[in-house]
């Protein structure tokens, strides 16, 4: 019993020290995965593993090694965010795969990237063909950002010659049949008009409601709960 007990509170400490270096990071940091973050995920996390199930590993360990590990990667995040000249070396920079519609082969050496890889990337972003490139860009993390051709592109409203809209970011008003107060003000409105848009499509009580959104242009989209569970 006593055994699984230490295992228990190395876990919830080791937790816990997780949980503040990546608040320490930020969120940023995180959406910009390199290939050095993910390796440096992954090896904190075997040090973590190792920590709990090592008898011979204290939870003065598991600090220690959380603290230290976390410490060089925040000095790395501090060092490129206060000195431009080391972002190159220690981040990376993107890489041009295809200019001008052209495949730059010495780049996709350089970055290890075959053909097979390139087209897989460029189908995820909806171009299946590499004639639709103007540019392609592999960026540090290894995302691909792609700048079609002029004939494959979208048009913009401008060029089409459409008013244009503005456009409200969609506020959650009722989540699990009870109501969000704190995003009325956010969306703009308040209870009395909320239930009045709810009693226009038959509903008396927050508690029918699975999902209500108002998005500032159109109608309060609504979902219900039926028999079978959420609509």
């Amino acid at each position: 019993m006593e055994e699984y007990l230490l295992i228990a509170v190395e876990l919830v400490i080791g937790f816990m020290a997780l949980f503040l270096y990546t608040k320490l990071l930020g969120k940023a940091h995180f959406s910009k995965l390199t290939p050095f973050d993910f390796i440096s995920a992954l090896t904190l996390g075997e040090l973590l593993g190792n920590a709990i199930y090592d008898e011979h590993v204290h939870i003065g360990h598991v600090l220690f090694a959380t603290t230290l590990w976390g410490a060089l990667i925040y000095s790395i995040v501090w060092m490129t965010q206060k000195w431009t000249r080391v972002r190159k070396p220690l981040e990376g920079e993107p890489t041009i795969i295809i200019r001008r519609g052209k495949l730059q082969y010495d780049a996709m050496k350089r970055c290890k990237l075959d053909l097979n890889e390139l087209q897989t990337m460029l189908r995820q972003k909806q171009y299946f063909s590499m004639d639709w490139v103007e540019y392609a860009i592999l960026e540090t993390n290894g995302a691909l950002s792609v700048m079609p051709k002029a004939k494959y592109d979208t048009p913009e409203h401008y060029e089409l010659a459409l008013p244009n809209r503005s456009k409200a970011l969609p506020v959650s008003l009722v989540l699990d049949g009870e109501l969000i107060r704190d995003n009325l003000e956010e969306a703009g409105v308040d209870e009395a008009w909320l239930r009045s848009k709810l009693a226009e499509q038959g509903i008396s009580k927050y508690e029918d409601v699975f999902f209500a959104e108002w998005n500032g242009t159109e109608d309060l989209y609504v979902s219900l709960y039926d028999e079978r569970g959420p609509a």
